[in-house]
């Protein structure tokens, strides 16, 4: 037979299990929550930055999802822009496919949104976590310059230059290469991803320019089939891409090319997540978040490889 004061025990036993279970219930719900909108997913670049993202989740306990559009248009990210708003996260980081995305951006007054990779004129923006590409460009002239002479001619081969992010890069890069006394003597911008384009370009440069003694590119989807049309012709030119991503890094490794500037997208999306939580936390943030630039060489590019090849096996 139980005595009162065992009844009162178990009483307060059972209680306390409920309380607890309250209040454990009610703290995991509370986990913050935040959404990266990416604008893709299969490349490497963005493999390895959606590795960044999920490790600060892990690490700052973040309730959080990537989401990529299923065609990579403007139209199809700004649907799904709406769509994660109406989830009501606590925050939203987005890499935007252009500047057209802005208007539904703007609509977002009552959510933090961060920018990452891609930097576009935003009332509501809370703060860019990315590169300064300014500065990569101006590193990538310069390391160029570095394997040249002054007087030796130089291509500049890159993308849609009404994206800041390219525009940027060869700005950068023609300051340092004039003010190292290398001449620009052939540019051509507004070339795409495809690689068929890229020979193109870059075999009617070799027949207009047999002179031409380095190539800079606004990103490597650009640089390396350039490199292989150089390579087929039997000629050693340095070719100088920004993002230093693994096929870059492999022909840094057997001498192929002297080297190459990097942007860091894990970090890039590790920065992300952690600018976030610090929003979420009423902390101050940098309208500006730099994630760095590296200059990659022999003597470093293993270990990014072995690094990069571990995220994306």
């Amino acid at each position: 037979m139980l005595t009162k004061g065992k009844i009162i025990f178990i009483i307060g036993v059972v209680i306390s299990i409920f309380v607890l279970g309250y209040f454990t219930e009610s703290f995991a719900q509370k986990k913050p929550k935040v959404v990266v909108v990416l604008k893709e997913s299969d490349s490497p670049y963005w493999r390895v930055m959606k590795s960044g993202v999920e490790k600060a989740f892990e690490d700052f306990g973040i309730d959080g999802k990537v989401i990529v559009p299923r065609n990579e248009t403007v139209e199809e990210q700004a649907k799904l822009l709406e769509k994660t708003y109406n989830e009501k996260p606590d925050v939203m980081i987005v890499s935007p496919i252009s500047s057209s995305v802005r208007p539904t951006l703007e609509k977002f007054t009552d959510i933090p949104v961060l920018l990452v990779d891609t930097d576009i004129p935003l009332k509501n923006k809370t703060a860019y976590i990315g590169t300064n590409n300014l500065d990569l460009g101006k590193k990538a002239g310069a390391f160029l310059a570095s394997q040249l002479q002054p007087g030796d001619k130089i291509a500049i081969i890159g993308g849609d230059l009404s994206f800041s992010v390219f525009r940027e890069r060869v700005d950068g890069a023609i300051t340092s290469l004039n003010d190292a006394g290398v001449e620009i003597a052939y540019s051509k911008t507004g070339i795409t991803n495809d690689e068929k384009n890229v020979q193109t370009a870059v075999i009617n440069l070799l027949n207009d320019y047999p002179d031409i003694k380095g190539v800079i590119t606004t990103h490597d989807e650009i640089a390396f089939p350039a490199i292989k049309v150089i390579n087929n012709q039997g000629l050693t030119i340095p070719v100088i891409g920004p993002d230093g991503l693994t096929e870059m890094l492999k022909l840094i490794t057997d001498e192929t090319i002297p080297g190459t500037v990097a942007q860091n997208p894990y970090d890039m999306g590790y920065l992300s997540v952690e600018t976030a939580m610090k929003v979420i936390n009423g902390g101050n943030v940098e309208k500006f978040v730099d994630s760095g630039v590296d200059i990659i060489i022999k003597e470093n590019a293993h270990d990014r490889l072995e690094f990069y090849q571990k995220i994306l096996k």
